[in-house]
């Protein structure tokens, strides 16, 4: 069996959807939260699902728009975070975990999102 090829990205969206998961179930059936657990279960998979999406993308611009829709679950999955500590449904020490996890995606995200952009410039203009 070869080897598999590291993605940095794909490897911590996939298991940032494992926590989403199962802070989703800690939720529902510790805090019996139904509305946020959800929201935040849909944002916090999806992050991982679009980037997955975006190996197969048709072009470099779809590629991209991939990860903008996986960053804008990221942003959204922080809002939840913090509505959770807010609501008194999580911990201080819960929030800052999930959302170091979360900072970490968002700094990798934009990194390849504007590195991509500038190899589509130079496509463009090459």
């Amino acid at each position: 069996m070869l080897p598999r090829k590291e993605n940095i990205i794909q490897d911590k969206t996939s298991a940032y959807a494992i926590r989403i998961i199962r802070l989703y179930q800690y939720l529902t059936n510790v805090k019996h939260e139904q509305t946020i657990s959800r929201q935040i279960l849909r944002s916090g998979t999806s992050i991982g699902a679009n980037t997955a999406e975006s190996r197969n993308a048709q072009s470099r611009a779809d590629f991209v728009n991939k990860l903008n829709i996986a960053l804008k679950e990221a942003d959204e999955t922080a809002f939840w975070l913090k509505t959770l500590y807010g609501g008194n449904y999580i911990t201080e020490r819960q929030l800052q975990s999930m959302l170091a996890d979360n900072t970490e995606i968002i700094r990798i995200l934009v990194k390849i999102i504007k590195t991509s952009k500038e190899r589509m410039s130079l496509d463009n203009n090459g």
